[in-house]
């Protein structure tokens, strides 16, 4: 039996109880259904996936979406996955609720009958037992818990908020040296959201920037997940007195977009002129708005994949193969990387995992697996259950455009403690 995954707020418990009494599962699962394998035909291969398209904040992860589709795509114009098409459904809203996140895993599974989700992505991931427990192949960025341990969930660049006995990736504060000429004698504070993620993402860096020798100054995770503030001077107050009644060297938010803007701005109107860096504002579709932009000049964005302004060969099939999904050329995001990837990782699997496609030869093949010089660096299960694929960028917006101030790299992990 597959060790739960262990749900991290009340709220989030109260709700998977309330939805279990109505859409409850008899029995155990098995990747069968009517004699046949779930979700796979003599010719095809059912993938469906979870997004947060719409969010109360106004957040959106849709363009998961089309890199999904895009990926999916190609492969299938290149003969599909061992004669066999994926026949991607597109992806799920769960409207960034861990209810609906849960209600669209059951859909998919029981009503869509999908051999695999791909992508998962959501700050919240409350299907994740569910899918554990259905052994249904599981593929979405590795920044929430869920991603960390279970045998049918895959992060595309690892496990990259891991638990207790895994590792910590180096690449944000190993990249940001390069911004501040070194860690030592430099100070950093660290902001969060007071959500399951915002809590694990505090824990793993504070760690992580004072073994790169930062001294971490503050690191709190206290903004309300529900509301933007409007009122950001509560914050700020604390955060530039936390270096022994100074400013911090470095501020790092590691918030959406929204949040972002408003922390950043008010920080810029106190006159502080130190680094602030997010993992969330690689996205030209901000810039164009001016307001946006201005608040977010002179930000250094953490990417744990390939820059788009980096030419490779590999970025340059990803650019073609989004404009063709797209049918017209759209402004690049990261959400388009998640969803392109996601999908990558689980074909690249399945590829290896043969004609006889089951869940256990999925497995089979995943625990087996390794790849190099994709754009999310060397890949390995299953090792990417416990620690990150230890690479990745630093982009810093500037004067309008984005620019690399930290190069695609990979560092050596850490162990979390």
């Amino acid at each position: 039996m597959s060790r739960p995954i262990r749900t991290m707020t009340v709220a989030v418990a109260a709700l998977l109880l309330a939805t279990a009494c109505n859409s409850a599962v008899g029995g155990g699962s098995s990747d069968k259904a009517g004699g046949s394998v779930r979700g796979v035909t003599a010719d095809s291969v059912k993938v469906g996936g979870i997004v947060s398209m719409t969010t109360a904040t106004g957040y959106s992860k849709k363009d998961t979406d089309l890199g999904a589709k895009a990926r999916f795509d190609r492969a299938n114009s290149e003969g599909g996955v061992n004669g066999r098409t994926i026949d991607y459904l597109g992806a799920e809203d769960d409207g960034q609720d861990p209810a609906k996140n849960l209600a669209a895993a059951r859909k998919l599974v029981q009503q869509d009958k999908v051999f695999a989700i791909a992508p998962m992505s959501s700050t919240t991931f409350s299907g994740a037992d569910f899918l554990q427990k259905e052994k249904v192949p599981t593929f979405g960025w590795g920044t929430l818990p869920s991603f960390c341990g279970p045998t049918y969930i895959y992060g595309f660049g690892g496990c990259m908020v891991p638990m207790p006995g895994g590792t910590i990736s180096q690449t944000w504060p190993e990249g940001l040296k390069q911004v501040t000429g070194g860690a030592r004698g430099r100070s950093v504070a660290i902001l969060a959201n007071d959500s399951d993620a915002g809590t694990f993402a505090i824990r793993t860096y504070r760690q992580s920037f004072a073994s790169a020798g930062y001294e971490v100054t503050f690191a709190k995770s206290s903004v309300p997940a529900g509301a933007v503030p409007s009122d950001w001077s509560a914050y700020t107050k604390e955060i530039l007195r936390s270096d022994g009644g100074k400013a911090p060297d470095a501020v790092v938010s590691v918030m959406q977009t929204p949040y972002n803007i408003g922390l950043f701005t008010a920080l810029k109107r106190t006159g502080y002129d130190g680094v602030l860096t997010d993992p969330t504002d690689y996205d030209p579709a901000l810039l164009a708005k001016s307001a946006t932009k201005k608040a977010l000049d002179g930000v250094h964005i953490l990417l744990s994949f390939q820059p788009f302004e980096q030419d490779t060969p590999a970025m340059a099939q990803f650019k073609q193969d989004i404009k063709k999904a797209a049918g017209k050329d759209v402004p690049l995001n990261m959400h388009m990387m998640t969803g392109y990837m996601s999908a990558d990782l689980f074909l690249a699997i399945a590829e290896k995992a043969g004609k006889n496609l089951t869940v256990a030869s999925f497995q089979k093949a995943a625990n087996s697996f390794s790849d190099t010089g994709t754009m999310v660096g060397d890949r390995a299960e299953p090792r990417g259950r416990k620690e990150s694929f230890g690479c990745g960028a630093l982009v810093q917006l500037k004067d309008g455009r984005y620019v690399v101030s930290a190069p695609f790299k990979c560092y050596t992990p850490i162990p979390f403690k």
